[in-house]
């Protein structure tokens, strides 16, 4: 299958990539293929993310792995086409994901990517978060549950908080209405057992727009 753009990083994103992904930038330039073709096809991103694949993207979760301590283990809700489960993954290869994805095609896609990439330390559940919650069974509990563009504040804080070791964090990638959710939700997040919530902004030396992260520690 012919590629629409080059999978490598840009040049003006080249730097950011090297900072961001280091000796494992290879890797990660293999993941950015296999998103603009099956990814592409099987409808998980759409044809007109390939142009922008890395700064909206890959370096837009890579940047969130600051936030990860050593050897974390991680869950991540709706990872869909792998954003941020395997971004982290590949970043960061001490740690352990656990990629949580109900729809049966993206789970596919998941598992044949974390085959292709060797991703040892990396599986897939095919599950909602909210059946997982309510099982308990099925995934140990995280040091770190992530979610991205999956739903508001106090719907994920129900299914990404019970997830959670005491202790831990849940971190949701936000947009510029993290404010906003933070101040509507505030409550619900309590309800859910998170405490105080607090907007990071992560990779504000490496790209031009930094990622919104809210962070909720599970009390």
């Amino acid at each position: 299958m012919s590629l629409p753009v080059d999978p490598a990083p840009p040049p003006e994103l080249y730097s950011a990539a090297v900072r961001c992904f280091g000796d494992r930038l290879p890797t990660a330039t293999q993941y950015a293929t296999l998103l603009m073709t099956d990814g592409v096809v099987r409808g998980l991103i759409g044809p007109r993310e390939s142009a922008r694949l890395w700064d909206r993207h890959l370096l837009n979760c890579a940047v969130v792995a600051d936030l990860l301590p050593p050897a974390s283990r991680v869950i991540d809700v709706g990872s869909g086409a792998g954003l941020p489960g395997v971004v982290l993954a590949i970043a960061r290869p001490d740690l352990t994901v656990v990629l949580v994805e109900p729809m049966a095609r993206r789970a596919t896609f998941l598992a044949e990517v974390v085959t292709a990439l060797d991703l040892a330390q990396t599986t897939v559940v095919r599950a909602r978060a909210e059946d997982l919650v309510r099982s308990r069974a099925r995934v140990e509990p995280a040091d770190i549950v992530t979610a991205r563009a999956v739903a508001p504040l106090d719907r994920l804080a129900s299914w990404c908080l019970p997830l959670v070791r005491q202790g831990g964090r849940m971190l949701a990638l936000k947009g510029g209405s993290a404010a906003d959710e933070v101040e509507a939700h505030r409550v619900a997040v309590a309800r859910a057992g998170g405490g105080t919530p607090i907007i990071r902004r992560c990779g504000e030396n490496v790209l031009a727009t930094p990622t919104t992260v809210v962070e909720i520690e599970k009390r």
